[in-house]
């Protein structure tokens, strides 16, 4: 297997950058649904527009969004729909992390105590 370059390695990083900022999950699962204009977003996320406005610019620059003006408004979408299939398994993962933590707290839970021995 060939090294991987710096300049891949680094495209792949800055890829995953963008989804490890909370506020952009927040929009991107907003944009599930479909496209959203700037105000409605805002609206969803309590959060200020210059807030939105700064994660919408990063991610349009990542080419994971697309964006349409109608008039003096701008609507939002999602053009790349893995996105949702890369949050859909670490989700999983992370739930069935969670079910095992959980099978094991109760494991530990009706263990029978010392004194019980």
């Amino acid at each position: 297997m060939e090294p991987v370059s710096t300049d891949v390695v680094q495209q792949v990083a800055a890829y995953f950058s963008i989804l490890g900022e909370p506020m952009r999950l927040k929009i991107l699962n907003l944009l599930r649904d479909g496209e959203k204009c700037v105000q409605d977003l805002v609206a969803a996320t309590a959060t200020s527009q210059a807030n939105v406005s700064k994660h919408l610019k990063v991610m349009l620059q990542a080419g994971m969004l697309a964006r349409r003006c109608e008039g003096t408004t701008a609507y939002y979408s999602v053009t790349d729909e893995l996105t949702y299939e890369l949050c859909t398994l670490v989700c999983d993962r992370l739930a069935t992390r969670v079910e095992q933590q959980a099978q094991s707290i109760r494991a530990f839970s009706l263990a029978p105590s010392p004194r019980e021995g």
